[in-house]
């Protein structure tokens, strides 16, 4: 359904799971391990995997902080994409990437749900790809001290913009459970 003629394609899109970025999250250890189910299922399923970090002062590229959560590791001949913005498509090689691999549509996951997911989401969709956010699979940390919701509702939140909000013509978001997800 995404406007790109000839892209049938899915790529696992795995967003900044990075030990600076996750260290404090929500339900860390259960999205890790679902994500890690993603990344085996997608692997087995010939589903490209492709990784994207936040590269910032506060993570510097090969600093600890910089580095994925154990258990997420890319294998040979996966692409990494480094970015500095929310948005994983911002001055990064992210679509060319995709464009490579003929992918119309993305499987994401990562974090942070209203950030770096949020706004990945959001572009992604306009740009022509249908997006399938996994339920469970994203977080975020507790910025309730800054006047955002609890994690759990930020979380929630965004289960159901890629549901009900992410929709344009010959493209669509959509929350899906891991389970009823097809790799």
């Amino acid at each position: 359904m995404s406007t790109f003629s000839g892209r049938p394609h899915r790529a696992l899109v795995v967003v900044d799971m990075q030990v600076g970025v996750v260290r404090d999250a929500y339900k860390i250890d259960e999205v890790t391990e679902t994500i890690k189910d993603l990344v085996t299922r997608a692997r087995a399923a010939d589903v490209p995997v492709v990784w994207v970090q936040d590269e910032d002062e506060a993570r510097p590229v090969g600093s600890p902080d910089w580095q994925l959560v154990e258990g997420l590791e890319p294998r040979a001949g996966e692409a990494l994409v480094g970015k500095r913005y929310g948005d994983a498509f911002a001055e990064t090689d992210l679509e060319e990437v995709l464009a490579a691999r003929d992918v119309g549509t993305l499987v994401l996951v990562g974090a942070a749900s209203e950030q770096c997911i949020r706004s990945t989401l959001h572009s992604a969709v306009i740009t022509g790809y249908d997006v399938d956010l996994v339920k469970g699979a994203h977080t975020t940390s507790d910025l309730s001290a800054y006047g955002m919701p609890e994690p759990s509702v930020v979380v929630g939140f965004m289960d159901l913009l890629a549901e009900h909000g992410m929709q344009w013509p010959g493209r669509r978001g959509r929350a899906v459970a891991p389970e009823d997800l097809d790799l």
